[in-house]
Formats: structure tokens, sequence, C-alpha cells
């Protein structure tokens, strides 16, 4: 049995799943192994540093695969903004069909989406096993969008020291940074993110006053050392749902086998 969806008919993937841009993970080891496993895999265009660098990844990535994936662009509040307009011609030119992009606030917001958006929906957001899939399948999504979960996987291209803080990390280990600043974020919890939360507690802060815990590069560098106290790292409270460090290709399988199971019999079963 395959779960079959609009989501999975229109991007021509086998399964209902895709890993989101994930800043410095999404590259092209990480994107091509969820595309050979059937889902879809978005590179990050600004975990490259130029224009230049996100074409020759996109070029790298279709040397690892022949399947779809993307490229996610997002547009965030930054210290020194990026040149998000070449950043998009690097995608066009480099013939991209599949383009993610967050962070611009909606003009609308939809109520009961599942009801009046007529395309493909994605379910994101704490999902990391085959329960969260099918619960998403039954709220009306097309399937479901995971981070966290592609993280810890063998493929990623982050320090095994990360990797295990997270298996090892219960879903209270998170902290929420820049809530009075009002663009919040979840984080693991470690000894930067405490402290920008201690901050932001005594009342008044900007952010001048964190901007030197949270800055990208120091969450780069300390990536790049294996440091997991060094730098603010975005995870969700999902990590309590992880326990292993498989290949991509064993998480897919295992997700879209045990979900097929569920349907199946658990489910079925409900139905007289």
């Amino acid at each position: 049995m395959a779960i079959k969806t609009r989501f999975t008919e229109l991007f021509g993937v086998e399964h209902p799943i895709a890993q989101g841009g994930m800043q410095w993970v999404g590259k092209a080891e990480l994107v091509s192994a969820v595309a050979n496993a059937g889902a879809l895999g978005f590179l990050t265009a600004l975990t490259q540093p130029t224009p230049e660098a996100l074409s020759k990844e996109i070029a790298r990535t279709r040397e690892m695969t022949d399947k779809p994936f993307g490229v996610n662009l997002t547009i965030l509040p930054a210290m020194t903004p990026p040149p998000y307009a070449e950043y998009r011609a690097a995608i066009i030119e480099s013939g991209i069909k599949i383009v993610e992009t967050a962070g611009y606030k909606p003009q609308e917001h939809v109520d009961h989406a599942a009801d009046k958006v007529k395309i493909p929906m994605l379910a994101s957001g704490g999902i990391a096993d085959a329960r969260g899939l099918v619960a998403a399948l039954a709220l009306g999504a097309d399937g479901v969008n995971m981070g966290t979960r592609f993280c810890v996987t063998q493929e990623a291209p982050i320090p095994m020291a990360f990797k295990e803080q997270m298996v090892a990390n219960d879903e209270r280990q998170t902290d929420l940074i820049f809530r009075t600043l009002h663009n919040t974020a979840r984080v693991m919890r470690n000894a930067v993110s405490q402290e920008v939360v201690q901050i932001e507690r005594a009342g008044g802060a900007k952010f001048e006053d964190v901007a030197h815990l949270v800055a990208g590069t120091r969450g780069r560098d300390a990536l790049a050392q294996g440091d997991t106290d060094g730098g603010i790292w975005s995870a969700g409270m999902v990590q309590g749902l992880i326990h292993d460090i498989p290949t991509v290709k064993d998480l897919v399988d295992g997700m879209v086998a045990e979900a097929e199971a569920l349907i199946r019999g658990r489910l079925a079963g409900m139905v007289a």
C-alpha cells in the first residue's frame, strides 16, 4: 500500500513527507537522501554564502539524485539582510521548479484552512513519527513537513554531538526566545538560550542586548565546533519523540510502513 495524496501527485514524489528548509542543515547530502527515499527535500538557500554558491549546491544535489527537490528562501529580519533578489535569480536560473518560502507575514489568516484552501496543504510542527503523519492526514492535510526529525538522521550534515543531544532531550528541553521582541522562536535549551531568556525576563530588552548571543555567525561557529552550548540552535518540542539516529531511508520507510499499518489495522478496525 502506498499513501497517495494531492501532494504526492503534484510534486511527483512517492511519500507525503517533506523536509523543510533548515539553516545550516539543508545541504545536498541531506536533501538528496530525502529525495532518494521518496520524500521531498529542500535546499536552504541562505545556508550558502553567496548566490553563486547556491547555484553550485543545486548542481551538486542533482549529481546525487534524479528525484524532485526544491529550494527554500526564508525572508526574516537580519542584522545584515542578504541579497534576496540575487538568490531568487540563482534559483530561477538553475531551473528549480519547487520553491518554499517563509517568514513574511501573510496578509490574511484563513480559518479552517482544510475547508477553504483548494491546493495541497502540509502539516508542520511537532511531527516525527507515523502517528503524527496519520493524524495530519486525518485532519485534512495532504502530507507532513518535518525539520527537527530530519536533523537527527545519519545524513544530516551536523556534528553527532547535536544529534545525540536532541535524542537525549525531552519535550521540555526547549526555550522560547524573542518573545518580548515580537518575533518568537523555539530553540534547543542550552547555556546561550537560557541567557537570552534571562535578559528578556528582566524587561525592557532590545535586540541589541541579545544580538551577540543570537548572531547567526555564532551559531554557525558552534555548529562547526560541535559545541552544543556555543550558540542558538533551532529545535522543536518534538525532540521528545526522537529516540534514534536512523538513515533518512530507514526513517521514511519506517514512518510510511507504520502509517499504513495504523490505517489498515487500528483505524480500519474502528469502522463496523
